[in-house]
């Protein structure tokens, strides 16, 4: 049986804490169809870091909190399998459907890939998916996401794509002009990754402060050298992938 029209939906949100997921959030909010009861979010269970972005878990239960939300998180593995990975999904997301859920949103772009493999893992447990943004051009989202007035740092950057120097700036104007040819604005093939510290549907800022710098290479897992499932090395290797790391503290006296 169809839904009726306007029926509301309730809806977890695929939650990076990045500036795509933010922007999602917004226009999932504005979307009279949904209702948005919970942010999920997969984090590194060693580190307890937001997984690629290196964000700590307690900036993302900061965010949680101004949004107003309950934050779900997933707790992953070094290195998860892909069995882990969607055994670990599962349970999360058998937990929602509990709370009535049965639709994810997320902040996809321009991947299909991705979408596919999404729409196909939901519908295997009878759940949808919806993409407010997808196929909005990078130009746009940037534009639209500075113009409503979210604030964002670069916490990630992968140094095949970008130097040292674009990690922990603030994600504005300036930032996009600097981006060199070839790298999409929105970071969309892994170029950059954010965390959002206001945005208009923040109760208030969160006040953050720039802890250190660092290098990690992530090695596949199909490079000899891992034996000993140690993905994080700070030598050059010709089978590696390297990102450099902004860490985020919350301020001091804020919370």
């Amino acid at each position: 049986m169809s839904k009726p029209p306007f029926a509301l939906t309730n809806a977890v949100l695929s939650w990076s804490g990045g500036k795509d997921s933010a922007l999602c959030l917004h226009h999932a909010l504005q979307n009279p169809n949904l209702r948005l009861t919970h942010l999920l979010t997969t984090l590194n269970e060693h580190y307890r870091r937001v997984a690629m972005h290196g964000v700590r878990a307690e900036l993302l239960e900061a965010q949680a909190e101004r949004i107003g939300l309950p934050l779900v998180p997933v707790w992953l593995p070094e290195m998860p399998s892909m069995e882990v990975y969607e055994q670990r999904m599962s349970e999360a997301l058998g937990y929602l459907a509990t709370q009535g859920i049965s639709t994810t949103v997320f902040g996809d772009l321009h991947l299909q890939d991705l979408r596919a493999y999404r729409e196909q893992q939901l519908a295997r447990v009878g759940w949808q998916a919806e993409f407010p943004i997808w196929h909005k051009p990078a130009a746009d989202v940037m534009r639209e996401f500075i113009d409503l007035g979210f604030r964002a740092v670069v916490v990630c950057v992968n140094d095949q794509h970008l130097d040292q120097s674009f990690c922990g700036r603030e994600l504005d104007e300036q930032f996009l002009r600097d981006l060199p040819a070839g790298v999409d604005p929105c970071g969309e093939n892994g170029e950059y990754h954010s965390f959002v510290y206001d945005a208009p549907y923040f109760s208030q800022p969160i006040a953050i402060a720039p802890g250190e710098q660092v290098h990690r290479t992530y090695r596949p897992a199909t490079d000899p050298d891992t034996a000993n499932n140690d993905c994080y090395r700070n030598e050059p290797n010709p089978f590696s992938a390297g990102f450099w790391y902004q860490d985020l503290l919350l301020a001091e006296g804020h919370s």
